[in-house]
């Protein structure tokens, strides 16, 4: 009896055996695991051409003119893995932020005095909140590895301003600085760290070597500043220079509470924020987010941005393709359980009619199929008007053949229909005038984009404990 008390003394102690996977990374990227099946991006990142000028080639100081990328890239990999803030493996990480990354094209290169040995600052807005954070940084389109000497996050105030009792420094395997090898992410070491909802958050990061081909995000639709040498840790830069780019950080993950989980939008310029305000967060998925927030039963809804300007879903256009991108972006993103498809307006502004209805039905089953394999729940979005520098008649057949099927052939699990909301009931080839963004009639002003938001079902995103 007394061995068998003792043995039932050492089960209990040692709990059998411990099967969590706990993943332990360098503090370089060379440990960290690329996407199982990050495609290349092939012949999508080319730049959109064709179409006329009012198309979806962003422009403007929004800067949305990203080129093409080399991998479809992507990856979960980075220090920290799957643990939770300080090593706890009941985690639940779930995206509060992110973006799409790809090459930075020339124009859209950081101004002087550049990010070599130089501090970056760069505002983010989170849609969830969570007790613990961890950073995701890519070097996905560099030609050469990317040194950061310091990493540091904190609560934006104005502009370039921090509230310094917020600011925290991340970690890399334990250690300060981080380098990245071409084609890698990395992430962020966990940490305990309190995320508010609907919440500007800066990320500032000191820099060392930095390559001549920078992954970033054109359309940022907000200011980053540069200050010459170390700032990491400043309450305000000093003579900052801005820029209404982002460079390098890629997502912002939170443990988050166990009913929390995420909806994936992706698609082009019109959900990357062409038309909102500069550092005002009225991108239509901003604002489906404070309505998310505001809304008993889903406030614990995270809106992941994946919109890219200028981008496709099938070849061409700015960025890799969606087709490309897709198990990076989509597949990839944690805690992601619904998809929004809202794109194609530019394969259809851009590509030989009418092949091209038939390719984007095949790609949008595709979506549907990989999704669906990943136990998401997938919402298809009619395309909205072509506008003035994409309209045709024969291009205006495409559209409609193509939302037909969105919104006939059952293969969705519900269809988000904003045009009854955006388009001029007495010419369904145009959006209503005070919805428009500068008369390009393609994009939407900030009074459109809430428009958008407020034509989504909130009830879809209902989640379900954990």
């Amino acid at each position: 009896m007394r061995r068998i008390l003792c043995a039932l003394l050492f089960l209990a102690v040692t709990g059998c055996g411990d099967d969590t996977d706990t993943t332990t990374s360098s503090s370089t990227s060379s440990s960290t695991s690329s996407s199982s099946s990050a495609a290349s991006s092939g012949g999508g990142d080319a730049s959109g051409g064709g179409g006329g000028g009012g198309g979806d080639t962003g422009g403007g100081g929004a800067g949305d003119t990203g080129g093409g990328g080399a991998t479809g890239g992507g990856g979960d990999g980075g220090g920290g893995g799957d643990g939770g803030a300080g090593g706890a493996a009941e985690a639940h990480w779930v995206g509060t932020w992110t973006t799409g990354p790809q090459l930075t094209e020339p124009n859209n290169n950081p101004p002087e005095p550049g990010l070599a040995n130089n501090t970056l600052r760069q505002v983010i807005y989170t849609s969830i909140g969570g007790k613990g954070v961890r950073l995701l940084l890519s070097n996905e389109f560099g030609d050469g590895p990317v040194t950061m000497e310091s990493v540091h996050i904190a609560e934006s105030t104005t502009a370039d301003g921090i509230n310094v009792a917020t600011d925290q420094a991340l970690k890399f395997a334990g250690a300060d600085s981080v380098t990245i090898a071409v084609g890698k992410t990395v992430f962020s070491d966990p940490i305990e760290y309190a995320i508010k909802p609907n919440t500007k958050m800066a990320v500032t990061i000191k820099f060392g070597a930095v390559p001549a081909g920078i992954t970033g995000h054109p359309g940022s639709r907000t200011n980053s500043y540069i200050q010459t040498g170390n700032g990491v840790s400043a309450a305000n830069l000093t003579s900052p220079v801005s820029t209404p780019h982002w460079y390098y950080i890629t997502g912002l993950d939170v443990d988050a509470a166990p009913e929390a989980a995420a909806v994936v939008i992706l698609g082009d310029s019109i959900t990357d924020g062409r038309g909102s305000d500069t550092d005002g967060n009225t991108r239509w998925p901003d604002f489906l987010s404070r309505r998310l927030r505001s809304n008993q039963g889903t406030q614990q809804v995270a809106v992941l941005n994946l919109g890219i300007g200028g981008g496709t879903v099938l070849a061409g256009g700015l960025g890799p393709t969606a087709k490309a991108r897709f198990q990076r972006d989509v597949l990839d993103q944690r805690g992601a359980k619904w998809l929004i498809t809202f794109i194609g307006v530019n394969d259809i502004g851009n590509d030989s009619q009418p092949p091209v209805a038939d390719n984007l039905i095949a790609a949008f089953g595709e979506f549907i199929t990989k999704a669906k394999e990943k136990g998401m729940l997938v919402y298809g979005a009619p395309i909205t008007p072509l506008g003035t520098g994409y309209f045709s008649a024969a291009r205006e057949a495409t559209r409609q053949t193509v939302n037909t099927w969105i919104r006939m052939s059952g293969k969705f699990d519900k269809v988000i229909d904003f045009e009854p909301a955006v388009v001029d009931p007495s010419d369904p080839t145009k959006l209503k005038a005070d919805l428009d963004f500068q008369d390009d009639g393609l994009h939407f002003n900030p009074t459109g984009l809430e428009a958008l938001a407020n034509a989504v079902d909130l009830l879809l995103f209902v989640p379900q404990p954990k």
